[in-house]
């Protein structure tokens, strides 16, 4: 089986009301891939996920504070929705300051359904091309993003999707684009 992220480091930037399955499912086609990921929070111990915003879904062990993470230690970011995480990121400085530094690093980000609020909050996205959840869209056009409607958006170092749904297609481009951007990236 091909390992296209084996020794590579990917952060997953992570707070309290992240959408289980944005997390869960893109990290396995990381580790399955040969990455090895840690999850960053603006809290340490645990948080709490969630189904569909409302519905309790279990716990994450944080592995470290976003505010002890440098963007060196990591060869590619992942962003999680869910609208609760992204709210609660972009509120707490020491994590929009290492959203920023990684996405200006040229290192590949990976982000998915309200994931880009954080990208807005960062002054990281005007001018980028995303996809985002529907209900995101106006917040990214007001923030100078050309909005597209596809399952994935590739632009330069950021890879975009809509929602759970795409989940696959995704995966797959993160993957692809976190082997060939954060090739040189160890």
């Amino acid at each position: 089986m091909p390992m296209p992220l084996q020794g590579k480091q990917i952060a997953i930037s992570t707070a309290d009301g992240v959408e289980r399955v944005e997390l869960e499912r893109p990290r396995d086609a990381v580790q399955q891939a040969g990455g090895h990921t840690e999850l960053l929070s603006p809290k340490t111990g645990e948080i709490q996920a969630r189904n569909h915003d409302l519905d309790a879904a279990g716990t994450f062990t944080v592995d470290r504070a976003v505010s002890d993470a440098a963007v060196d230690d990591y060869d590619a970011l992942l962003l999680p929705g869910g609208t609760v995480k992204p709210d609660k990121l972009r509120i707490d400085e020491a994590a929009v300051s290492f959203v920023r530094d990684f996405v200006r690093s040229g290192k590949p980000v990976g982000v998915i359904c309200h994931g880009p609020w954080t990208l807005v909050e960062a002054g990281v996205a005007k001018g980028r091309t995303l996809t985002s959840y529907p209900s995101l869209r106006t917040d990214l056009r007001n923030a100078g993003v050309d909005v597209v409607d596809e399952q994935v958006a590739i632009d330069g170092n950021l890879i975009s999707s809509h929602s759970p749904d795409d989940l696959p297609a995704f995966r797959q481009a993160i993957v692809e684009q976190f082997a060939k951007l954060g090739a040189g990236a160890s």
